[in-house]
């Protein structure tokens, strides 16, 4: 005899992918948060960033720092968005988190270790957006939750376990 186990559905639509679009859309908030943040240290002081070597992308810190603080701005308004559940924040989101992959490789010689867990980050929220579909509903017949209905009490000793659906029963009439 064998014994199987169920493994969690991972195709589109799947828990995981809906859990995984919730917490895309909490790294898109906390990273845009971080990336303005980055972008004013960098417009405020250039030689808080030590550039590890030479890089053929090469930018001034300013520019870096307006570059990081706007993308950052519109990545957590987008994150912020998609928790909301607005529909174009998913696409959006997709654009965005691909912008910023390729933005933190070319600021792979100021941060290396950082640009490298934003470009996984990325990855990351482009994956979840992209799987999964949530549930669209009709516009005739909109969604509403139904209040839970009580559960059926059970009988007492004194009650019959069944009922007689033309009522009870005349003892002074004969039974058939």
């Amino acid at each position: 005899m064998s014994q199987q186990t169920a493994s969690p559905p991972s195709g589109p639509g799947s828990a995981w992918a809906a859990g995984g679009t919730m917490f895309a859309g909490v790294l898109m908030i906390v990273e845009g948060i971080l990336g303005f943040l980055q972008g004013i240290v960098a417009i405020n002081r250039d030689d808080v960033y030590a550039r590890v070597g030479d890089y053929v992308y090469s930018f001034s810190l300013t520019s870096w720092g307006w570059i990081h603080l706007v993308v950052g701005l519109l990545v957590a308004f987008t994150g912020f968005s998609l928790l909301r559940g607005a529909e174009w924040a998913r696409y959006v989101g997709i654009g965005l988190a691909s912008l910023s992959i390729v933005l933190q490789f070319m600021f792979l010689p100021y941060q290396p270790i950082w640009a490298l867990i934003n470009i996984a980050m990325g990855v990351f929220v482009v994956w979840a957006l992209a799987t999964d579909q949530p549930v669209k509903s009709s516009p005739q017949a909109p969604q509403t939750r139904q209040a839970p209905q009580a559960p059926p009490t059970p009988p007492s000793q004194d009650q019959p376990l069944w009922s007689d659906p033309t009522g009870p029963a005349d003892p002074t009439k004969p039974t058939a």
